[in-house]
This record gives C-alpha cells, structure tokens and sequence, in this order.
C-alpha cells in the first residue's frame, strides 16, 4: 500500500520537473541557454538538439551566442532555428550564430502568459490522473487483499494531500513565471 503512495509521489515529482523544463523554454525578456532546449538539428541524418552540437552562452541579457563545435553543421543550426517557433532570426559569421532577442510587446507577453497558463494546466490534469490511477490501485488491492475501508480511505486521503501539494506547487511556479514574463 505504502508503495502506491511513493509511486504516486514520485510520479507526481516528475510532473512538475516536466513543467519546470517547458516554462525555462517560455521565452522571457532575458536570453537563456534553456530557450533553445528543444531546438532539433538534422545532424547528418540525425535530429539533434542544439544544445549537443554547440556551446550556447548568454554574454548579455539580450543576446544568445552559438558557437558549434563543428563549423560545417553552422547552416543547419540556422535553418532549425528558423523552423522553430521562437520567431527569432539568427546572424551568422562563419564562426558563430549570435540570436537577439527583441523586446516584448504587451501583446507578445499576454499570449506568452497564456502559453504558461495552458502548460500548467497540462501539468495539474497529470498529477490528477496520477491520483486516479493510485486511488484505483488501491481500490484494487482492497478487493485483493481484503484490507479495511478505513485504511484505504486514509491512503485515499495521503494521495489527496500529495495532489494537494504537488498543484500548489505548480501554481507557485506559473505564479513566478508569470511575473517574470510580464517585467518590463
């Protein structure tokens, strides 16, 4: 039984490091080496992020700065930042790709706090799914194990306050990033 709940627990964890991961791709006002995350390369063949092929710096707060380790593949870095969704255009010299970020509109702010808000929301149905699917696996082994409906409403209850912590959690961190996102 003890073991549904750290399932659940551990589960739960992995939704919010997940959420973590797609807010630091939300573009801010500050360049970030985490924007270019989920940037893919076609690395002969091979799609690679960019982040494997490159050393990727953030000189000034406006700026990022791609420096690749194998200069043939320049080009291609450039095509797959065009093709994302970034909207940033790259100027490159041969030997590095420099990406400025442009100031953000209140419009372009706005739409970014709905992109968050829709993520968080993704996050928080994940951490409720977890908790159907633990409070189901309990049910389960109380038919199995024949184990009192008094214990599996305390478990049911421990779940409850994971779910509990685990969104509020989410909430605090979309909180922070909304603020970042509409810092001028």
């Amino acid at each position: 039984m003890q073991e549904t709940l750290e399932r659940a627990e551990l589960s739960m964890k992995k939704a919010v490091e997940h959420f973590k991961k797609d807010l630091a791709a939300i573009r801010t006002g500050r360049a970030s080496p985490a924007l270019l995350e989920k940037v893919m390369v076609d690395y002969y063949g091979v799609p690679t992020p960019v982040n494997q092929l490159a050393t990727i710096t953030a000189p000034e707060p406006r700026l990022l700065v791609i420096q690749p380790w194998d200069r043939s593949i320049i080009n291609e870095i450039e095509k797959a930042i065009l093709k994302s969704d970034l909207g940033l255009t790259p100027n490159n010299d041969g030997q590095v790709i420099r990406l400025i970020l442009p100031q953000l509109t209140q419009e372009r702010r706005e739409e970014l706090v709905r992109v968050a808000r829709k993520r968080a929301e993704e996050a928080r149905v994940a951490i409720r799914n977890i908790r159907r699917e633990a409070n189901d696996e309990l049910k389960e082994k109380q038919k199995k194990e024949n184990v009192s409906e008094d214990e599996i409403k305390r478990l049911q209850g421990e779940v409850q306050k994971l779910t509990e912590k685990y969104i509020k959690e989410v909430d605090n961190l979309l909180a922070a990033k909304e603020k970042e996102i509409m810092e001028v």
